[in-house]
């Protein structure tokens, strides 16, 4: 029987049934401290990202809960980042050759993901209202879900089935498409129609602030044919491909390790790279 039908088929789950399904006991998981170390990475543009780690019995719990619980949920199909099947090339897939490509960018994604919200999720598929509080004591740390908690990816696209909803539905009704990576949205139209595109600009900017996130007006791009259309790191404007610079460089290095053995990148470097062309070339197909 899968968690869904679990959840759904009975009366609402207590701790019991939660201990039952973790296989863990009641007084251990009630027990476990609620613990982060918290330090700052910079980002590429030269922001910082604050990380909150959480201590080593709570991320064994909170894996037991992603495993066990989270995995078996049902994301928004447009929802393609952190789910199991899906990555950035098929995030771009939809966007393909379009006459415009809007794209937003949700400011403190995670930070701006309540607990609250998170608190009614647990309580809509099922459990009672002191499992529920369990579950996000156990999920949520400051009153958000916690960057770095291996439940907060896959819990921001749980919660976020809504709001995916919304934009899906409505990207539908002007004749366009849209993806959601983590804090990346992507609306693109087959026409360039000004009138849809200021449509959709105030539209999605209304259901984020509906949903308490704020569209981050710095990343903002309406990306048209003659400009080059790019969605998570790939151009989208004829086919799904690395930017010009990067393939040429990438092509630089691969020649310069072929020659020498050496190269601008480490071992693992060069393995993920290569790996990224790999993916890129065999999932566009």
């Amino acid at each position: 029987m899968s968690i869904l039908s679990w959840l759904f088929g009975k009366k609402e789950k207590g701790i019991d049934e939660l201990c039952g399904f973790l296989k863990i006991g009641a007084r251990e998981l009630e027990m476990v401290m609620i613990s982060y170390r918290e330090f700052a990475l910079k980002k590429r543009n030269g922001g910082i990202r604050t990380i909150c780690s959480p201590d080593t019995e709570l991320k064994k719990i909170q894996r037991l809960i992603n495993r066990r619980l989270l995995n078996g949920m049902q994301a928004h199909y447009s929802s393609t980042g952190f789910e199991p099947g899906e990555s950035i090339v098929y995030n771009a897939d939809s966007h393909v050759g379009k006459a415009v490509v809007i794209k937003l960018d949700i400011r403190d994604f995670f930070k701006s993901t309540g607990e609250e919200r998170v608190f009614a999720y647990f309580r809509k598929i099922g459990w009672n209202q002191e499992a529920a509080e369990l579950l996000t004591k156990l999920t949520t740390w400051k009153g958000s879900l916690p960057q770095g908690a291996p439940t907060s990816p896959r819990l921001s696209n749980l919660v976020n089935f809504r709001l995916d909803s919304r934009l899906a539905g409505f990207a539908m009704q002007i004749g366009g498409d849209y993806t959601r990576y983590a804090d990346d949205i992507t609306i693109s139209l087959d026409e360039d129609d000004k009138f849809k595109v200021t449509q959709v600009l105030s539209f999605v900017r209304m259901i984020l602030l509906e949903f308490g996130y704020r569209p981050n007006k710095q990343k903002t791009r309406v990306m048209r044919r003659h400009q080059q259309q790019r969605i998570t790191g790939l151009v989208v404007n004829q086919k799904i491909q690395l930017p010009r610079q990067t393939r040429k460089w990438l092509r630089a290095v691969k020649h310069r390790h072929g020659l020498t053995g050496n190269c601008s990148l480490n071992e693992n470097q060069l393995k993920g790279w290569l790996a990224l062309e790999k993916m890129v070339e065999v999932q566009r197909g």
